[in-house]
């Protein structure tokens, strides 16, 4: 797991902003209204318990542990460990790779290789790993779609909120210099519900999903380089076939260390 500080730096950039801008326009406490931000912020909350099993919800707080450490995902590491296998099997037989195969720390490859030197025919392991690569995005895709909804129902609450505020103003208009007064409390609540939803639990959402895509995506790698190793083919293929899933810029640095390696190689 690798530690990622750019979440944290957004938001600390983000509510700096708007504290600025809040402070140009008067005294920050104009901003504060404790029974607005209850009414937003529990009450979208409230809603998501009706939204979500209980079970769900208690794994709001590794969601957010995975929004400051993400996997670390090296491609082109696997793809090395992968051909090195592929090379020790066609060389050694598939059995000299048991030992080693302990010692990976990716459990989508150990428990795909261990399928292949137990002998499971390519179809069988085909349809299992597939399956895993199911259930692993069903269960990103929960985390997903707890704070897609809680993203949603916060403006809704904010607007509810709003709409309290201007119906309690509204009833009583005997003393017209309140009006400015209960007008801009009122607002508030709409306030938070879009600060919330546009500077925290979307973003969160967002950010769970590409890291649920760049998961997946290794993980078809891990499927494809497993089926060829248990197929036979050639080291250099499926190195080669492997490849096709990095980014360009993954290729790029691949390309420039294989430069400065055969430059070594000559120069040595």
């Amino acid at each position: 797991m690798k530690r990622n500080i750019l979440p944290a730096i957004g938001l600390v950039v983000g509510v700096g902003l708007i504290i600025s801008a809040m402070a140009s326009n008067g005294e920050l406490s104009r901003f504060f209204d404790g029974p607005s931000l209850i009414i937003t912020l529990f009450g979208s909350f409230s809603a998501l318990l009706i939204s979500f099993p209980l079970n769900t919800l208690k794994k709001v707080p590794a969601l957010l542990k995975m929004l400051m450490f993400t996997p670390d995902d090296d491609r082109q590491a696997l793809i090395e460990t992968i051909t090195h296998l592929a090379k020790k099997s066609r060389t050694e037989g598939i059995l000299a790779i048991e030992n080693e195969i302990k010692e990976l720390d990716n459990s989508v490859l150990v428990y795909g290789l261990e399928m292949v030197v137990d002998g499971t025919d390519i179809d069988t392991i085909d349809e299992i790993l597939n399956v895993e690569l199911e259930q692993t995005e069903d269960r990103h895709s929960i985390g997903q779609q707890v704070f897609l909804k809680w993203g949603e129902y916060a403006p809704a609450f904010g607007m509810i909120g709003t709409l309290i505020g201007l119906i309690a103003m509204l009833g009583d208009l005997q003393d017209p210099s309140l009006i400015g007064t209960g007008m801009a409390t009122a607002l508030l609540t709409t306030f938070y519900g879009s600060f919330l939803a546009n500077m925290v639990f979307l973003p969160i959402a967002k950010n769970l999903e590409i890291q649920t895509a760049n998961e997946l995506k290794t993980n078809e790698m891990i499927i494809e380089g497993v089926l060829a190793l248990q197929r036979g083919d050639n080291p250099r293929i499926i190195e080669q076939k492997l490849q096709s899933f990095l980014s360009q810029s993954d290729q790029k640095k691949k390309e420039a260390k294989t430069a400065v390696s055969v430059t070594e190689e000559f120069a040595g």
